[in-house]
């Protein structure tokens, strides 16, 4: 991971699925085990993603609102998907924009899941 830097990553937990080869095998790592596995590798991950979103600062996106969240226009670029990706935050302040549609956001701030943005 390290190496690879992926720009995005989701980990998750081991469980069996029916049909599959792995479900014939014995599950021998304990879920305390599984879960401290997927906590290691979110936690290198959010440093990667983190340094790669600040890269992305002082750029320009194409976006597409999806809905309004508390004080936030919650948007995603092409490349990110719903509700896993990263999101575009856009203060409610002074702007009216519709969920559905597409806007160019100046990136001013990131963090290690999450850019901000304003309408340019």
């Amino acid at each position: 991971m390290k190496d690879a830097r992926f720009d995005r990553l989701g980990a998750f937990t081991y469980s069996p699925e029916e049909d599959t080869d792995a479900f014939k095998l014995t599950d021998n790592v304990t879920k305390r085990q599984k879960i401290q596995r997927q906590e290691e590798i979110m936690s290198v991950q959010e440093v990667i993603s983190g340094e790669l979103n600040r890269k992305k600062i002082g750029s320009s996106l194409k976006v597409i609102v999806d809905r309004v969240e508390g004080d936030f226009f919650i948007a995603r670029s092409e490349y990110d998907s719903p509700e896993v990706d990263n999101e575009i935050l856009i203060s409610v302040k002074n702007n009216l924009l519709v969920p559905g549609s597409f806007y160019n956001v100046k990136i001013f701030k990131a963090d290690s899941f999450d850019l901000y943005g304003e309408i340019e």
